[in-house]
């Protein structure tokens, strides 16, 4: 005799169009569940590229197209090599992030909470989101990845803490706990979706739907004043003035690191806010 699943076992239902509200609830309570479980407080997020890599396979790449095509006086040939001698110096970006992440969590470590607190959190993938983690396993510390399932990008890195690996079908709820958890974000050079997290955060922020103080670096003002120039949207009144504040321009990792520890210790560690932050349990957003 066939016996009919539970409703809450029932893969082809579970995957339906009617199911929809599960698996949005899904995932919003099983990374609840992990963060408490893994004792998370609250995070500091890496955004960039996922097409940046390290210096050392830069290198190495530029190093095989020159023993492969050296000499070579073809157009193809002084293409491939400008564009891998740009990954190289784009390469700078990736050692960047390794060594803020791993000085961030170093200091992290040293604070005498019950609970792990300013934790490096990437989109979980390649490229800056390696990096973060990376720095972070190097510095001895826990770090968290919210990847997302994409057609055409690469899985998640594999410096992410066994147990803080998540896996996201819907964007905006990835976007929820990259916010959720959130003390400070660094934002790297990257395109689209790199863009669109910074916006997302900069909105949350200027319209006091995050219920703390949120600090904003952007990493590498050449790349930055290159993208975008956000003076005009104060000057024709689309923001006010004190809204371009929101962000920090950092070139150096000594620069970043000195703005992100003052900025945590100034909203998130002082005495008045001390006992809240003991507290059992994870940051609030206002709702």
């Amino acid at each position: 005799m066939h016996r009919q699943p539970l409703a809450y076992l029932d893969r082809e239902f579970l995957e339906s169009e009617d199911a929809r509200p599960v698996r949005i609830l899904a995932e919003y309570f099983e990374p609840l569940h992990r963060f408490k479980e893994q004792n998370i407080q609250d995070t500091v997020v890496f955004f960039g590229s996922a097409r940046v890599h390290s210096r050392e396979y830069a290198e190495q790449a530029v190093a095989r197209l020159t023993r492969r095509f050296g000499g070579s006086e073809s157009a193809d040939y002084e293409s491939l090599l400008a564009r891998s001698r740009k990954a190289l110096e784009w390469s700078r970006y990736y050692e960047d992030a390794r060594t803020l992440a791993r000085e961030l969590t170093a200091w992290s470590s040293t604070l005498k909470f019950p609970h792990h607190r300013f934790v490096v959190c990437s989109g979980g993938g390649p490229g800056i989101m390696e990096a973060a983690n990376r720095g972070a396993h190097e510095g001895g510390g826990k770090s968290i990845g919210l990847n997302i399932h994409l057609p055409f990008e690469q899985g998640a890195n594999r410096y992410i803490t066994k147990g803080l690996h998540f896996e996201f079908h819907y964007f905006f709820m990835r976007k929820f706990w990259f916010a959720y958890l959130a003390k400070a974000l660094v934002i790297f050079p990257g395109g689209f979706g790199t863009l669109d997290e910074l916006f997302e955060i900069l909105t949350l922020a200027q319209t006091r739907k995050l219920a703390k103080e949120i600090g904003v670096v952007l990493y590498g003002r050449e790349y930055w004043d290159q993208m975008f120039r956000l003076e005009p949207l104060a000057e024709w009144g689309a923001i006010d003035q004190k809204d371009l504040a929101l962000l920090r321009y950092c070139d150096t990792v000594g620069e970043a690191f000195d703005y992100l520890r003052d900025h945590l210790v100034r909203y998130h560690l002082t005495p008045t806010t001390r006992q809240e932050e003991q507290a059992p349990g994870i940051a609030k957003t206002r709702s």
